[in-house]
């Protein structure tokens, strides 16, 4: 089996949730025991997710970060208090999340890749044990796991079939009759090297500076275009809160401090 390697881009400025004194990837999201029982800590936000990777099997992390979010290192160090390796990319080209993950390119291209957005709560706890167990069993390029959302117009949507395979992923639509969006990700090395080589022909594109930013959705959409397996494994009883916008910050907030 190939070696799986987690990916988490926290390149994001948190400008909807602004002034922070810390990176939001390290918000405090409830508590963790230390020690006795009733000897609480505060939890932040990206150790919910790095737990989740861990039941899978994941001991091996990258945080690929903007310049100046030296906090979350300073925090989290070499992973000990994890039990994971953890290690710390800069991000280059500021045009969006492919390109971030890109940076990794070079040290996880032989890898499987597990991608989880460091500012993100979500349920269930065994989200990355069903969906590469499903990259294994369907042997797809790509794995998305999804969750119910009314909010289109805020996320990735996702038309799939009843087999799991996705047709077409569209970013914030306005409106939508699609049901799911896609919140973490698995991917073989046949992925990471199509990403790369869309990136580059992106770059060498005029005037690359003007450009929107490319959402990863897009990427995945013309890796589909290209003939690449893409399938999904819903959550139909799932939760997704991003805690980047002020309301799902609230929520969060609430419902995981009072679980003490």
């Amino acid at each position: 089996m190939r070696q799986i390697v987690a990916l988490l881009p926290a390149g994001g400025e948190a400008k909807r949730i602004s002034p922070l004194p810390l990176s939001k990837e390290l918000y405090p999201v409830g508590f963790q025991t230390c020690g006795q029982k009733s000897n609480y800590r505060p939890k932040v936000v990206c150790h919910y997710l790095l737990e989740k990777m861990q039941l899978a099997g994941i001991n091996k992390a990258y945080f690929i970060l903007r310049p100046g979010k030296w906090d979350i290192p300073t925090y989290f160090g070499d992973g000990t208090m994890l039990s994971m390796n953890l290690g710390y990319l800069i991000m280059g080209l500021p045009y969006g999340v492919p390109f971030t993950l890109d940076q990794a390119y070079p040290f996880v291209q032989d890898a499987v890749i597990a991608l989880g957005f460091p500012d993100i709560l979500f349920q269930p706890e065994d989200a990355y044990v069903r969906i590469l167990a499903r990259l294994e069993t369907t042997k797809a390029n790509v794995v998305l796991g999804l969750f119910p959302t009314d909010q289109p117009q805020k996320a990735g949507m996702v038309e799939f079939d009843d087999t799991g395979k996705v047709h077409l992923i569209v970013e914030k639509p306005p409106q939508s009759d699609l049901r799911y969006m896609w919140g973490i990700a698995v991917w073989t090395p046949i992925f990471t090297q199509f990403l790369h080589e869309y990136l580059i022909q992106l770059k060498a594109a005029p005037n690359v500076s003007l450009l929107p930013e490319v959402p990863i959705g897009d990427v995945i959409q013309a890796a589909i275009k290209q003939g690449l397996r893409v399938e999904a494994e819903a959550f139909a009883d799932g939760t997704y809160l991003d805690i980047g916008t002020p309301n799902d910050l609230i929520r969060a907030v609430q419902q995981l401090s009072s679980n003490i």
